[in-house]
This record gives structure tokens, sequence and C-alpha cells, in this order.
């Protein structure tokens, strides 16, 4: 089965390449990015986008779903229960780093893909191809958690400016700079603009990120 059309409705069958008839939950992509702008909006200063109002009595669970810019990542917070139930506690502290709609769109290897799939082998009997039908979609939502997981900085609420930290998909670490000119945060090292925060709650920062990190 090949990836799904660029073109297609707002909910979609997400594709598992490693076997044609494999397919995993609906998962939400192509949604906007951002609300359309009118000729007379200008960007917030730097300390208004990275300032939100408190809320002390909600959690990133509750926070990230009404987000349509970054729809598609929200769908796969909630792939793993574990996961789901980590952004949902009130007694966690983490930063939550989620890439726009654009940005997973942008990917040449979505989130739930192997890095390398393999196709299945001829003359397969119905029983075998099940079984790795279903062993792909294991793997998928696999795939999609530990993407999320490389989004997630636990411990670190607030994350103060150049404090290094590793994500819970681990891979090296990561940390944040203010950019001297225009004073946008850029998390290194893959260099990725923070677009704002979009809140701050009970158990962390939800960060908007205009990229995605690296989740090999």
């Amino acid at each position: 089965m090949s990836g799904p059309d660029r073109q297609s409705p707002p909910v979609v069958e997400a594709p598992v390449e490693a076997h044609p008839a494999t397919t995993i939950p609906k998962i939400k992509t192509r949604s906007p990015s951002s609300p359309q702008t009118s000729p007379h909006h200008t960007t917030p200063p730097a300390q208004d986008r990275y300032a939100p109002k408190p809320q002390t009595s909600v959690s990133l669970a509750d926070t990230i779903g009404p987000h349509r810019s970054i729809s598609s990542f929200s769908s796969f917070t909630r792939v793993n229960p574990a996961t789901a139930h980590l952004l949902d506690d009130l007694a966690a502290k983490m930063t939550l780093l989620a890439p726009l709609n654009s940005a997973i769109d942008a990917l040449p290897r979505k989130p739930w893909e192997e890095p390398e799939p393999t196709p299945p082998p001829p003359d397969q009997d119905p029983d075998q191809t099940s079984q790795e039908g279903q062993q792909a979609q294991d793997r998928a939502k696999h795939n999609l958690d530990r993407f999320v997981r490389a989004h997630i900085v636990l411990g670190m609420a607030p994350w103060k400016e150049g404090t290094k930290a590793e994500t819970l998909a681990g891979g090296g670490q990561i940390w944040w700079e203010e950019r001297e000119d225009d004073g946008v945060r850029v998390v290194y090292p893959d260099g990725m603009e923070v677009e704002r925060v979009a809140a701050r709650v009970a158990n962390g920062e939800l960060w908007i990120l205009r990229g995605v990190l690296n989740f090999k």
C-alpha cells in the first residue's frame, strides 16, 4: 500500500509500508498548521509568544487537543496509553515539544513508517499474512510512540535556556537558546524554531515547533 495522498482529507487511514494489507487506527493529518492572518497582523513580541497565562488546574493532555495546528501530533500522543497517562499526570513535570502539522506532512518518512520497509514474500498463506499484518500494526504503533517520546523532555518545566536534557526516546542531549537578532527560541542540535509556548499548565509547558526533532 502506498503512503497517504497528500491531498487526502483531514482524517485518513495512516499506511504501514511493511505490508500492503495493513493499516493502523485513524490518525488526523493535514489539518491547518496555523490560522489565517489578516494583512494587518503582526507577530507578537517574543516575551508574549513565550509567556502564556498559567493554567494550574489542567494537564498537557487537556490542553493539547484544542490546538488545530498540532492535531496530528495530538492524535499520536493517544496511541500508547502509558504516554497518554503521563501527559495527564498532574504530578509530572515536562516540556512537550509539539511539531506543527505542516512539519509532519513534510517528512519524507512518516512517524509510523519503518526506516526501510520490507515487502512481503510471494505466495504467503493467509494465516501468515494475517499474523505479519498484526505485527506491522504493532510496529507502527511503536514507531508513533517513539516519535512522541522524542518530543518529551521529562523533569524540565520550566526548561531554562542552555540547560541540556534528554528526551524520553534518548538519542543524545538537546537544549534551547534565544536567537540574539529576533529573540526566537531555537532547539538544538537540530536547530528547530519554537513558534510559541502555547500553554503553561499544572504538569508542564506545551511548546509548538516549526520542525521535527530527530526521532530515529
